[in-house]
């Protein structure tokens, strides 16, 4: 109870207890509050750490020292001896350095919870601030501490390495040193001491030596006599040391079970001389002790004489001892080749493949003198060395390959030149019956000179027909002269792998079905399964032919947008049929336009005009993503969150999410954002939509991905009250006027310039579409990160009928020569940016403060503009007074007005920076605020006939609009203070 009355006591009273040079609560008077609760039992070393508390304002937080209680450190070892008085330990701080104030718990919040840090003796108590000094040139001081036993006030610093200035390798392997031991004092103090040389990772790769356990080795295996000694063999598991695992905070290793040589150290005096002589030619990994002979030996890499590295020749090499084929020729042979191959990037060498890892084996050939035998071969041919696995990485498991029959074992060499220059050749085997021993090859392309496409399709021409030699022959030969590794071949489909057939039409020879092909047409070939790779379930045209030459005339004929995937046979009429994957004629593929069209059946809003509209969308995605029609029972806690002038805003969680690609395998859209927060605006009166509306609504799709554009996924339909619903992305900001009410205080002059850029972007791209947006006003922008703008095209209502020629929206923001019945342009769009730019700036609502009825509509048009009232720098204001110009042809471009805000965003003249810098010193020199604010946001009393909702706006007789008199002359305001009460 007492910590939380202290707590609480510091909060209430922490606004009396400001620092009079930051005028705020910094860390000083954190630590000031804290100076009651501890004591070090000596005055000087209190007053010290006072001091350094006292300095540290603001974020120099890490400067400050504090007193450490001696318990709040564990594991404390004595390291080394600094002089000859001096000791220095290391120890494990349970709480970790000071790292920022919590304003929750009203403390510090510790960084690094039991770190290492090093314990030192302070020497003269009298002089703190000379020793301290001297330490935190190469140290960073934490603060001081003292021990119990021998009273001994100590200082706490880092543990870092003094030639580094930081935690590098040498101090990771000296904390280690209390975990192992050689057993021998002058073992262990020469790897130490080579640890302590080992500062960054290209030391710990090229220099380190460690103590191995001896049960870290298997297969311990004597080798040979050398002239260092008796040589051992083995595997190592754990590898060699690779870097530092900042995560783990351990050593990371690599090579894990490599195979290292072992040497017996039988003299330890001259155990440097001994490395010496062998690192010339090897890298030596460290020291081990064998316990049955208690022999110390050291461990290093066996390393090709030619290569000074391990290669692959010497991979190959240690696994002689493992094979045979049984004839001492071929064996040689074999050997040869591997100990000629020591780059890793080229594997040329040949292995003896047992018989056994060869399946499928098929006779295909026969000449004169020898059989050619077909066959797949299970573990596929050598790509490179697994260091993890220490053994061979392989790739084209099951692979074809052909077998041919070695007619003289006496000079294999020129029987294996003589295939070799037209075949890679894997290796040797030998047939368990016939004992005849055969090369291993593969089987590749005459013209391609490699493995392609035909090749794979003449592999498989036993394993189906169609039923008829001259369809057969068609198939082939589509096959054979595709070389390509993208397939463009015929092939023969059986009929039982379609599904969902269905009748769709009838031509000259016979009936058209659609189908799902279940398999799918062939993408390209999979090297590891050593099959074709499909595109599973797609949409297909059967087209039934009669006869071999109605089905060539077909061919020749299809157009070349619809690719021709095979031929299959309808078991009940034996008629054969095409089966054609019917693209899009504008791509030349099956585009989302296809995927989009197939799909139409499956859905209807119950709305011609709907359908057509979404429909014909759904035609024009050929790259992204149309609108569709999404059912309403797919829309979750639906909450009214605001109403527009024509109709009501919702909150909702949509349960599928939005389209994000086409899924092949499942011939489906793939979904992304399940569940994610959509707007649905309900449109009042829509359920009898006309055509004209939902045409308009469709032009300005075209900018629905736009930059800086809300995006629309799609329509919907309330099933009450049949009125249809626009499906938005939500803007958990809500609308740029909500969101200025509430964080207008919390926003610079850059965030400001930041979300009028967003808007010029998003206009500009509305406007190089050749749209206007008719409606722009600041609850048509919504704010996420930046702004976006809304409602495209939508500022009248669903049933509208443009004989009648009205004007619809919010009358601040609509340009005078509208008001006066002229048509939208995009200069009224200006106008409007314009108006906005006035109230992101000024933070208020454009007329907040009067009547919108016919009287200000002329006052509008008779010069009339929006006043701020705080000081804003002339370059915006001018810049506003442009966009608000009475005459629409002096309005700057949306490109020109993006132009100017992104470079005051990211490059501002000295001049504007100037004019901020003394609009910022005059607001904040006023002595009431000019505009009223509470913890909740800015507050401002808006008129009751102040109407912010687009509605009709039926005005007659308005003047032709005009500027102010002095509209240009005076720069300080948008108009003039007198101008501003026209009547």
């Amino acid at each position: 109870m007492g910590s939380f009355v202290k707590k609480l006591t510091n909060i209430l009273h922490a606004n009396d207890k400001t620092c009079k040079k930051c005028n705020d609560i910094c860390n000083v008077i954190h630590f000031k509050q804290n100076f009651k609760n501890w004591t070090s039992g000596n005055n000087n070393i209190d007053k010290f750490i006072k001091n350094t508390q006292l300095s540290a304002h603001n974020f120099s937080f890490s400067k400050a020292l504090e007193w450490i209680p001696y318990n709040r450190f564990f594991d404390v070892k004595h390291i080394i001896n600094d002089n000859e008085f001096n000791k220095v330990y290391r120890a494990n701080w349970i709480d970790g350095c000071i790292g920022e104030w919590d304003n929750n718990i009203q403390e510090w919040r510790g960084n690094n919870q039991n770190m290492l840090v090093t314990l030192k003796n302070l020497n003269n108590l009298n002089n703190i601030a000379s020793e301290f000094n001297e330490i935190a040139l190469y140290h960073e001081v934490y603060g001081i501490t003292q021990d119990p036993e021998t009273t001994n006030y100590m200082m706490v610093l880092d543990d870092v390495c003094e030639k580094c200035k930081n935690v590098c390798n040498a101090i990771r392997f000296q904390r280690n040193f209390r975990n192992w031991t050689s057993g021998n004092i002058y073992i262990d103090k020469f790897i130490q001491d080579k640890q302590l040389l080992v500062h960054d990772n290209y030391e710990v790769f090229k220099k380190i030596l460690e103590w191995i356990p001896y049960n870290k080795f298997y297969n311990n295996t004597y080798n040979a006599k050398s002239r260092f000694g008796k040589v051992y063999r083995a595997n190592w598991i754990d590898g060699c040391i690779d870097n530092w695992d900042v995560d783990n905070q351990n050593w990371k290793r690599r090579d894990q079970n490599m195979v290292v040589v072992l040497k017996s150290l039988k003299n330890l005096s001259n155990i440097t001389l001994k490395i010496n002589e062998i690192a010339r030619c090897h890298e030596v990994y460290g020291i081990t002790q064998d316990p049955e002979t208690e022999y110390y030996m050291l461990v290093w890499n066996e390393i090709c004489k030619e290569c000074k590295v391990m290669c692959n020749a010497m991979y190959f090499l240690r696994n002689f001892k493992n094979w045979t084929s049984g004839n001492k020729n071929i064996d040689k042979f074999i050997k040869g080749t591997q100990l000629l191959v020591h780059n890793q990037c080229s594997i040329k060498a040949l292995e003896w493949i047992p018989y056994d890892r060869l399946c499928n084996i098929k006779h295909i050939a026969k000449s004169e003198f020898y059989k050619v035998y077909g066959a797949n071969w299970i573990d596929g041919c050598i790509d490179e060395w697994d260091s993890h696995n220490q053994n061979w990485s392989r790739i084209d498991q099951n692979i074809f390959v052909a077998l041919k029959s070695l007619n003289n074992l006496n000079n294999i060499e020129l029987e294996f030149n003589e295939i070799a220059t037209h075949h890679e050749v894997y290796g040797i085997t030998q047939d368990p019956e016939t004992n005849d021993y055969m090369l291993v090859w593969n089987e590749i392309c005459k013209k391609c000179k490699d493995m392609c496409n035909a090749m794979y399709f003449l592999q498989n021409f036993s394993n189906w027909t169609s039923g008829d030699n001259d369809i057969n022959k068609l198939i082939q030969d589509s096959q054979l002269s595709d070389h390509s590794y993208t397939c463009h071949a015929l092939e023969w489909i059986p009929y039982d792998r379609f599904c969902n057939i269905k009748h769709i039409a009838e031509n000259e020879f016979g009936e058209v079905y659609r189908a799902n092909w279940i398999d799918g047409c062939i993408d390209n070939w999979d090297n590891y399964n050593q099959n074709w790779r499909r595109v599973q379930n797609m949409f297909v045209v059967l087209k039934s032919i009669d006869g071999l030459k109605n089905v060539i005339l077909e061919l020749n004929k299809v157009n070349e947008h619809r690719k021709i995937c095979g031929i299959t046979q309808d078991p009940k009429t034996k008629k054969y049929m095409i089966v054609l994957n019917k693209g899009c004629e504008k791509c030349n593929r099956v585009c989302n336009v296809i995927h989009f069209q197939r799909n139409f059946k499956n859905w209807t809003s119950g709305n011609r005009n709907v359908d057509k509209f979404i429909q014909d969308v759904q035609l024009s995605a050929h790259t992204n993503n149309g609108l569709e029609w999404i059912p309403y029972d797919k829309f979750y806690n639906i909450t009214y969150i605001a109403k527009g002038g024509f109709g009501k805003v919702y909150k909702a969680n949509w349960i599928d999410g939005c389209i994000d690609k086409w899924d092949s395998y499942n011939q489906n859209w793939k979904r992304r954002d399940q569940n994610m927060f959509v707007a649905l605006k309900r449109l009042n009166d829509s359920k009898d939509v006309t055509l004209e509306f939902m045409n308009e609504v469709a032009s300005h799709f075209k900018v629905n991905l736009g930059k800086n554009i809300i995006k629309l996924f799609g329509l919907s339909q309330d099933p009450v009250t049949r009125n249809y619903i626009m499906v938005l992305d939500y803007a958990k900001n809500g609308s740029l006027r909500n969101y200025l009410d509430t964080n207008y205080i919390k926003l610079s002059w850059n965030y400001k310039f930041g979300y009028l850029e967003y808007l010029a972007t998003g206009l500009e791209h509305i406007h190089k579409n050749e749209l206007i947006h008719r409606d722009l006003h600041s609850g048509n922008v919504l704010v996420f990160n930046y702004a976006k703008i809304t409602d495209m095209g939508l500022c009248k209502p669903a049933d509208y009928d443009t004989s009648e020629n009205n004007v619809y929206g919010i009358l601040p923001y609509v340009a005078p020569e509208i008001l006066r019945g002229q048509s939208y342009t995009k200069a009224s769009d200006i106008y409007s940016l314009g108006i906005i730019m006035y109230e992101l700036i000024s933070g208020l609502p454009p007329y907040h403060d009067m009547s919108h009825n016919n009287n200000l509509a002329i006052k509008i048009c008779q010069g009339l503009r929006p006043r701020f009232n705080i000081k804003v720098p002339q370059s915006i204001v001018y810049l506003i007074k442009r966009c608000l110009d009475a005459n629409p042809s002096n309005r700057p471009i949306a490109k020109t007005i993006n132009e100017i805000l992104s470079q005051w965003c990211y490059g501002p003249s000295e001049e504007l920076q100037k004019q901020i810098e003394e609009a910022e010193e005059i607001n904040n020199n006023l002595q009431t605020s000019i505009i009223p604010s509470t913890s909740l946001g800015i507050s401002y009393k808006t008129h009751s006939e102040a109407i912010y909702t687009s509605r009709l706006l039926n005005f007659n007789d308005l003047p032709e609009p005009k500027n102010s008199d002095d509209y240009y002359k005076q720069n300080d305001n948008i108009i003039s203070e007198e101008f501003s009460g026209i009547v």
